[in-house]
């Protein structure tokens, strides 16, 4: 029983090394995406058609 509170304090520092690891890449801009935004498609308008079709079959 005398290993529990060694592994409490074992397991603390590994979170907070963690933490800090995941602070330092959020300051340092690892999570910043430039890329995306200009890849993504643009939906098509849908038509007068369509919209009136999908009506139709909900009544």
């Amino acid at each position: 029983m005398q290993v529990i509170p060694f592994l409490i304090i074992v397991g603390l520092v590994v979170a907070g090394g963690f933490l800090v690891a995941f602070f330092w890449a959020l300051n340092d801009g690892q999570f910043d995406d430039d890329v995306t935004p200009a890849l993504r498609v643009p939906d098509a308008p849908k038509t007068n058609s369509e919209t009136k079709d999908k009506l139709e079959t909900k009544k």
